[in-house]
């Protein structure tokens, strides 16, 4: 599958939407997961904080300052030596008494709380740890800090983040992963009907598309298709069978007629004016057997299952032939017919099928090339493929009418004047398909080429 068109599929533009929005929920509810955990460890802390003042200030006014100290000294004792309490008692002359932090922090207080970094030049941490504390004036003078070290609470926020940004990473991947194997799996279901309808367009209409035992939204959209295309080749079987009993039925009488008039001509020779009548006769008679001539032709390979009569030909030899053959039309028009065959090259190919698609071609081109212009037959060969053109300097044919000149009895305007019925792209078109190859008209400024592009495989 082809890298950009997958990229630029519905199904992967759905998909990455999806994503978005799927990690944009995440985000949000992640974000809020964040906030209310910092929050509420915050707020254990700040009541921590709030209850060790109550108890120490309730100590002081049972027991005093020597009652306090002693608390105060048995709370640093326990926690050392990596205990998060902060505890300072100070005189009324602002001179420490007892604590774990050797002065008071210059901050400002905001709603009473003071916010900065601790002094841990004496501890093995060279780190500066945050931390919050609150100041109480005791009743003497007396002034009492309580905080706590922070630094692990922010250590905890941190990894949270971390924690949540890696789980948005994990799902913004996932998300992709999951989109890409859900669009590829729909592309890859969706691109069997696209090939399945390509060969079907291609021509190949006993093709149909496959169904899987899921019996899913797929699966039943593929039934319906191969239900439809089934009912319309069932409706060009009986369009082509009815198309072919008329030319059938009517090809015998005609024959029958074109004997008949024959006799007459023979029998009538005296008389030239009964002659020309039944001249003109017969000639319309050999149009009409040769419409239907052709009419049968094409059914007949469009209906071909078989390659039997292929072989490995000279195409170069071919296009000698035909051109050999229509070089006297030419001259008569004074017109130059050229070959070109720039090598020997060989093809695989039905000879008396090719051989009517350029004659096809080059009576074409003679008919509606002017007096004095040129044609041209050129051959070349690619690595897998033949090209074949035909290019005249004549009227061309417009661009909206490239493809319905390949419709059977379509004539563009400047060609009713001239004989002719109308099916000899047609059939060309028919000996393109029955060789897997296709056939295209391109600007010649002025006039048309008509190439023929054939795989040059062995066998097909």
């Amino acid at each position: 599958m082809n890298r950009s068109n997958f990229l630029a599929s519905s199904t992967f533009r759905l998909a990455l939407l999806y994503v978005i929005l799927f990690t944009v929920s995440v985000l949000l509810i992640f974000s809020f997961i964040y906030w209310s955990s910092v929050r509420y460890m915050a707020t254990q802390s700040d009541s921590a904080i709030q209850t060790e003042i109550q108890t120490l200030a309730e100590r002081y006014e049972n027991r005093g300052v020597p009652g306090l100290r002693r608390l105060i000294l048995d709370r640093i004792t326990r926690q050392q030596p990596t205990g998060s309490s902060l505890y300072l008692l100070s005189d009324p002359l602002g001179r420490p008494i007892v604590g774990n932090i050797s002065r008071w922090p210059q901050v400002t207080a905001e709603d009473g709380w003071l916010n900065f970094n601790l002094d841990t030049s004496d501890r093995d941490d060279p780190d500066l740890h945050p931390a919050r504390a609150r100041r109480f004036q005791l009743s003497g003078g007396f002034q009492l800090l309580v905080g706590q070290d922070i630094h692990e609470l922010k250590l905890a926020q941190r990894r949270i983040i971390t924690a949540l940004s890696w789980g948005v990473i994990l799902t913004l991947f996932l998300g992709l992963a999951g989109g890409f194997f859900i669009s590829r799996t729909m592309l890859t279901r969706l691109e069997i009907i696209n090939e399945t309808s390509q060969r079907i367009i291609a021509g190949d209409m006993k093709q149909r598309i496959p169904v899987s035992p899921r019996q899913d939204e797929f699966d039943r959209l593929s039934g319906n298709l191969n239900r439809m295309l089934d009912q319309i080749q069932e409706l060009m079987d009986g369009i082509r069978q009815v198309s072919d009993n008329i030319a059938h039925d009517l090809k015998t009488p005609l024959f029958r007629l074109r004997q008949k008039l024959e006799a007459m001509n023979v029998e009538a020779g005296s008389s030239a004016g009964h002659t020309q009548v039944l001249q003109d006769a017969l000639a319309e008679a050999d149009r009409l057997l040769n419409l239907f001539n052709a009419l049968l032709r094409i059914a007949r390979l469009e209906s071909e299952s078989s390659k039997t009569a292929m072989t490995m030909l000279s195409l170069s030899e071919l296009a000698d032939d035909v051109a050999e053959l229509y070089e006297p039309l030419a001259e008569e028009k004074q017109q130059s017919l050229s070959v070109e065959t720039p090598q020997s090259i060989s093809l695989f190919a039905d000879r008396d099928m090719l051989f009517q698609a350029l004659a096809n071609l080059l009576d074409n081109a003679v008919k509606y090339t002017p007096k004095g212009g040129s044609i041209r037959l050129s051959l070349s060969s690619q690595e897998h493929s033949v090209i074949i053109r035909v290019c005249d300097n004549g009227p061309g044919v417009a661009v909206d009418q490239r493809e319905k000149v390949f419709h059977r009895f379509y004539r563009t305007d400047t060609s009713r004047s001239t004989p002719g019925n109308g099916l000899g792209l047609s059939l060309v078109k028919a000996v393109v398909r029955l060789h897997d190859g296709r056939v295209s008209l391109l600007d010649n400024d002025p006039g048309l080429c008509v190439e023929l592009n054939l795989p040059n495989t062995p066998e097909r």
